[in-house]
């Protein structure tokens, strides 16, 4: 959530953020109503305790009972405007950095660099689910069977190159002063909220357990995040970076018809995640490493690759700068999504009162920063997709043969 200090004395600055992510600045006029409400009607409260004090001291018994029943109702009025403002302040985006590149939607984001040869072929090529089944690592057709749309089974070699990955990618990361984590996949709500990830227009793209009133995570993010709640960290322990492991569910609320080919938009995949706490003054350095590492394993895996910033509009609501890798796919003959990489500043930690303490004994909000290390069906589907023969072989990045024990897969003979 954002600082209220900063909406109160700061509202132009405040509004501007939000015309510049495409959202209603009306909301800034609407939260200072109720807040305005809400302190007036918190000093009438403690004025009439004040007066119960000095009633009860001259034992004027009758006055303390009628200030006894307006405290309680005029407690509860402030508890409803309690609520009000906090649904209010939960549904403020993040105010995005002066440079962060102005637009309304992904037209607007800006392409950085491109990385590696995109590859040509002299033949005519298959997309990821026809080379999956070719070599019988995908079956979305039996998954739809079990599970529905949406949802797959990797195997054989497959299965393997999901271990491969994570195995390679978690030895850079530890290497990086990373603290491997496998994180819980369940979150109860009101830690959901101090994330920044279950505002009302979220909701719908949540997995919610009625009967345990818990959320299946849309990312190992949303736990990560977590484990330092209510904690004050030493500056000197700082950075403190997490790759979290996890299954991941969404819903893909909104996208339907939309990738509905094979594992690119799933309801359920597997990723591993870096997640870090960082000094304020230093956070966006921390940024630009996330970055460089995200970029360094998909070199190393010989993906071709672009690094897009992220505009305003398109921004996650929690970010204040945001970058995406997109890697090459060449069925689509175009560049897709396969990692984010966002700077929240103090949004998310302002929300699960992480705080960094200062040598001189002061304390302030921390920095949180997420970005995906490799989200396993996308990076899968580059893989296959790059890395095709004409009779449906595929080689294995040679980053990855140590990991897996094989060079190539091959079609499997039909029987």
């Amino acid at each position: 959530m954002l600082d209220i200090e900063r909406i109160r004395n700061n509202p132009n600055e405040v509004r501007n953020g939000l015309k510049r992510r495409g959202a209603d600045i009306s909301l800034v006029d609407e939260f200072l109503d109720v807040d305005k409400q809400w302190r007036s009607m918190q000093a009438e409260v403690q004025e009439l305790r004040h007066q119960q004090k000095e009633s009860g001291k001259k034992r004027d018994i009758e006055t303390a009972k009628e200030l006894k029943e307006k405290i309680k109702n005029t407690e509860q009025n402030l508890r409803d405007l309690e609520k009000k403002r906090h649904e209010l302040l939960i549904t403020f985006p993040n105010i995005p950095f002066d440079d962060v590149p102005d637009g309304g939607g992904e037209e607007g984001n800006v392409s950085l660099r491109e990385v590696g040869a995109v590859p040509t072929f002299a033949f005519d090529i298959r997309d990821h689910l026809a080379l999956g089944e070719m070599l019988d690592i995908i079956d979305t057709a039996k998954a739809a069977e079990v599970s529905g749309a949406r949802f797959y089974y990797l195997k054989n070699e497959g299965a393997l190159l999901e271990f491969a990955l994570v195995r390679f990618v978690t030895d850079i990361l530890v290497k990086e002063g990373f603290i491997p984590v496998i994180p819980p996949v369940m979150i109860r709500p009101d830690v959901y909220e101090k994330m920044g990830r279950l505002t009302p227009d979220q909701r719908d793209e949540r997995y919610y357990l009625g009967q345990d009133d818990l959320y299946l995570v849309g990312s190992a993010e949303h736990t990560l995040g977590p484990l330092h709640m209510d904690d004050v960290l030493d500056e000197d322990d700082l950075p403190r970076r997490y790759a979290g492991f996890s299954t991941c569910f969404r819903r893909e609320a909104g996208s339907y018809g939309k990738d509905t080919r094979g594992i690119l938009r799933v309801h359920q995949f597997d990723k591993l995640e870096m997640y870090v706490f960082a000094d304020p003054k230093h956070s966006e350095e921390e940024h630009k490493f996330l970055l460089d590492t995200q970029e360094k394993i998909y070199a190393a895996l010989n993906i071709p690759y672009r690094v897009m910033s992220i505009c305003t509009g398109d921004m996650g609501p929690t970010d204040a700068r945001q970058f995406d890798i997109e890697a090459w796919i060449p069925s689509q003959n175009k560049y897709r999504e396969v990692t984010s990489c966002s700077n929240t500043t103090d949004y998310q930690t302002r929300g699960i009162k992480t705080k960094v303490r200062r040598q001189d004994g002061t304390a302030e909000y921390a920095h949180a920063l997420n970005a995906t290390a490799v989200a396993i069906s996308r990076t899968l589907i580059a893989i296959l997709e790059n890395n095709q023969r004409k009779d449906g072989t595929v080689i294995v990045p040679k980053s990855l043969r140590k990991y897996t024990g094989f060079k190539t897969i091959a079609p499997k003979k039909r029987q």
